[in-house]
């Protein structure tokens, strides 16, 4: 008599998918590295990697917490800037260890501005609190654009761009990021205090009721969706070499949460594959139409609200492991139904 196996251990699981990616980012790096991909491709990919982060991280906020922030922008200006500095205040410091430093420290300055927002803020709900954050985008726009004139010194250059900020950020170093970054998230979702936020989101009295702090959870969540906000604007700096306050506008926070939106709020796979489609395709596609980008971004979100309004992936979130453990069990309950059938026959 066949025995019914067990689902893969959850260390193998972890071991599967760790090979899987291993795999993808040398075998891509490999190409990169020996001139196999052009350089224009490479920084469409960096840029992809990038906007993942951007994209995963507002999920935490937006589509495991139930809020509505559209200052995400404003995190990522934060972090940027504040790894810049440090990367050239620190010029003669190692590149292994002056980048990771600048990524932690991006992180971790974006985190506090969280906190700091997000305390106050998470006590609105929906509309309210979407005004609020982006007032805090745009306060943060505002002031790296014009705090020069009030320190008396250059410290972000303004309108005249803060420059030679070193190009550290590689294919390489992006996406193993991205990797920790979606790993740390899942795991987060995936422990009690992801499931408090998530109950949060599903009912906020019902949530109160069994004792679940709101407001804790609330700032956790939107502090954890900042720093990594804050980290892909490290990255961001350290690839491009220099930065620009125009850059972190109000459109660049509505274009992350259209990436989430189209993706499926509550998908991370979601906002993965919505995230390297919406940027890529401008940048390969419509490069003569970006002027246009916007429209399309509009009109792309008008028809899938109306005809699919969870989104392209709705909650769900793709796992490999997960698959092969019901392609396993599957065919095992096929032999089983079909024994039962030969001995109802009989």
């Amino acid at each position: 008599m066949d025995k019914i196996k067990k689902p893969l251990p959850m260390l193998l699981r972890y071991a599967i998918n760790l090979a899987i990616f291993a795999v993808f980012l040398f075998g891509v790096n490999a190409l990169i590295t020996g001139g196999s991909v052009p350089n224009y491709y490479t920084k469409v990919i960096v840029l992809c990697g990038i906007n993942i982060i951007l994209a995963v991280s507002l999920n935490v906020a937006t589509g495991y917490l139930g809020q509505l922030p559209l200052g995400h922008a404003g995190f990522m200006a934060v972090g940027a800037y504040a790894s810049a500095l440090f990367l050239r205040a620190v010029p003669n410091l190692p590149e292994f260890v002056a980048f990771p430093l600048g990524i932690i420290l991006g992180g971790i300055v974006s985190g506090i501005f969280g906190i700091l927002i997000g305390i106050p803020a998470l006590r609105l709900k929906g509309d309210y609190l979407a005004i609020i954050t982006l007032g805090f985008g745009e306060i943060i726009r505002v002031v790296l654009l014009n705090i020069d004139s009030v320190l008396g010194f250059n410290f972000t250059y303004g309108a005249a761009s803060l420059k030679n900020i070193p190009k550290y950020t590689s294919f390489f170093n992006c996406f193993l990021c991205v990797g920790i970054v979606c790993f740390l998230i899942h795991t987060l979702m995936k422990s009690k205090h992801g499931r408090a936020i998530l109950a949060v989101r599903e009912n906020e009295i019902a949530a109160d009721s069994v004792g679940i702090n709101l407001t804790y959870y609330k700032a956790l969540g939107f502090t954890v969706s900042a720093i990594f906000a804050g980290v892909a604007g490290a990255l961001y700096a350290s690839y491009l070499g220099i930065l620009n306050p125009s850059s972190f506008g109000f459109m660049k926070s509505i274009e992350i949460l259209v990436m989430v939106v189209l993706g499926g709020m509550g998908s991370m796979v979601g906002s993965i594959v919505s995230a390297t489609v919406l940027t890529a395709v401008p940048e390969l596609v419509l490069r003569a139409f970006s002027d246009y980008r916007m429209i399309a971004y509009s009109l792309l979100l008008i028809v899938v609200m109306i005809f699919k309004p969870s989104g392209l992936m709705g909650q769900y979130d793709f796992s490999l492991t997960g698959l092969i453990d019901k392609a396993r069990m599957g065919k095992l309950f096929r032999k089983g139904k079909g024994k039962k059938e030969k001995a109802g026959d009989k």
